[in-house]
């Protein structure tokens, strides 16, 4: 299976489009100044205890208090609680964690009372980004994950990845690490460890134990909240988890984006470090490697998948509900359950891969076409989970119920990703009624006087629909041509082949679209 990402970087957002053998998977969009991302370590203020939950709300910056239940705190709350204590007492000075006598763990079925009050101060984590109107989720059992361990300090214990399956394997793993961590840090090891030597993860281990350590070597009082540690950004993050010997290509669209992936490729895997490409093409480089049409074609409430056969998707507060329909396929196959079943089955991958893709969590309902024998009802169980099997998400599947239904648990940790892709017509407004057609280009050009007469802009970037573009370069005295004598501005047309017939925008030379 080959896999690429394509990077589009824009002056407000980056979105990372994840390919596997050409089709898109998964779908990241982060805002360039978004905070509050999940792996975010905070120093934070206690604001109010809640005796009835059992849990309390904390101050981290956000414009809702964020939540931290009583079973979050982690077993070793006080051992942090007491080392976060004596680094702002010792200016920065944090004690030496191998030194540091631990104390007692926290009762399972204790009280937030006993623990925290209001007004303290805590070192909490971000453990799901903010979703609808609540404020972010927190523990304050920290971890740091690199690309090979997860470092939590104040715990001696050594997990190895269920991923990995050969018992010497994981043998091999534990014994290595044990020997090279240092004491009072626990550390996971995940599934790409696999096969890696006492090097490369003695390496990582030390950078993870320095990015601790560095953090609150810097740490005063100062103002509260303030973070003290920051997960690396999206496009890392996701380079950390997804980079496999199945990655063929990295292209990007931007030159500091690119030069820091390369440099941190060359961190985690040198022998890749090649595969990342600076794309310097004219076209939109989600245009260019299909990706728009693919998100067009992937979201919104009906997603057709094959010969007829579709889904429909609906979203409510408590769940996800996908209903799987055989369209013009009932006519086919050589009866009703056979058919049934080829559509169910699937349905199975778009439905996993619709998943991943919209980043869906919580549970979801999916309504498969009835099938009456149960050996078919079986199989596609058993086609889900297989198709579910290369989500990192963590996930739950029950078998089919007699109704048909099969429910699924998934992880929730940031906003499900929702792209509308039916829009109000750019040219009618949703009137159904247009201006002339003729009149279309001088539109166009009373748009460019203004922003060149008015708003004095320098530089200009008209993008249009391609026919658009083709007509107005057409011939050596083309409307381009004209426009550039008149204004006495150089004015670049761009072709997107993702805007509706009459659609135009203007952006100005740092790429930011113009709102007039």
């Amino acid at each position: 299976m080959s896999t690429e990402l394509v990077i589009d970087v824009t002056p407000s957002e980056i979105a990372i489009a994840l390919l596997e053998n050409k089709q898109l998977v998964e779908l990241n969009k982060e805002k360039r100044n978004f905070q509050f991302a999940v792996g975010d370590i905070y120093l934070a203020k206690v604001k109010r205890i809640m005796p009835g939950l059992n849990a309390a709300f904390v101050d981290v910056g956000y414009e809702k208090d964020a939540f931290l239940h009583y079973l979050d705190l982690g077993p070793q709350f006080r051992t942090l609680n007491k080392y976060v204590k004596n680094s702002i007492a010792r200016k920065g000075k944090a004690p030496w964690i191998p030194k540091l006598k631990l104390e007692t763990d926290l009762d399972k079925n204790g009280k937030i009372t006993d623990v925290l009050k209001s007004g303290q101060l805590a070192l909490v984590q971000i453990a799901k980004e903010p979703i609808s109107t609540k404020g972010p989720r927190l523990s304050s059992e920290i971890s740091i994950a690199g690309r090979n361990l997860v470092l939590i300090p104040f715990s001696d214990k050594v997990s190895i990845s269920q991923k990995i399956e050969s018992p010497d394997e994981k043998k091999r793993l534990k014994k290595l690490v044990e020997s090279i961590k240092p004491k009072n840090y626990g550390v996971i090891v995940r599934t790409v460890a696999e096969g890696k030597k006492v090097a490369v993860l003695d390496s990582e281990l030390s950078g993870l134990v320095k990015k601790w350590e560095t953090a609150f070597d810097k740490l005063i009082l100062g103002k509260v909240p303030k973070l003290v540690i920051s997960e690396l950004n999206r496009t890392s993050a996701v380079l950390r988890d997804v980079l496999n010997g199945s990655f063929n290509h990295i292209f990007v669209n931007e030159n500091t984006v690119y030069q820091e992936l390369k440099d941190y490729i060359n961190t985690i895997a040198p022998e890749k470090e090649k595969i990342v490409k600076h794309f310097e093409g004219d076209a939109p480089i989600f245009d260019h490697y299909g990706v728009d049409k693919q998100i067009k074609s992937s979201f919104g409430k009906t997603v057709s998948f094959k010969s007829g056969a579709y889904l429909i998707i609906e979203h409510t507060e408590a769940f996800h509900v996908i209903d799987v329909n055989s369209g013009n396929r009932s006519k086919l196959g050589e009866n009703q359950e056979s058919n049934a079943l080829e559509v169910n089955l699937a349905a199975a991958n778009e439905v996993a891969r619709q998943l991943r893709l919209r980043d869906m969590g919580g549970i979801i309902v999916v309504d498969f076409i009835d099938l009456h024998n149960s050996d078919n009802k079986q199989r596609v169980f058993e086609k889900m989970k297989d198709a579910m099997s290369v989500d990192r998400t963590k996930h739950n599947i029950l078998p089919l119920s007699k109704f048909g239904l099969m429910q699924i648990t998934r992880q929730r940790v940031r906003p499900e990703l929702n792209i509308e892709t039916l829009e109000k017509c750019p040219t009618c407004k949703g009137s159904g009624e247009i201006t002339p057609s003729v009149l279309f280009v001088d539109d166009i050009e009373n748009h460019l006087s203004f922003l060149i007469n008015e708003a004095n802009y320098k530089k200009l970037i008209l993008k249009v629909h391609p026919y658009i573009a083709g007509y107005i370069n057409q011939g050596f005295f083309s409307k381009k041509f004209k426009w550039r004598l008149k204004f006495r501005k150089k004015i670049k047309i761009e072709a997107v082949n993702s805007y509706q017939f009459l659609e135009f925008h203007f952006f100005d030379n740092n790429g930011e679209i113009i709102k007039e």
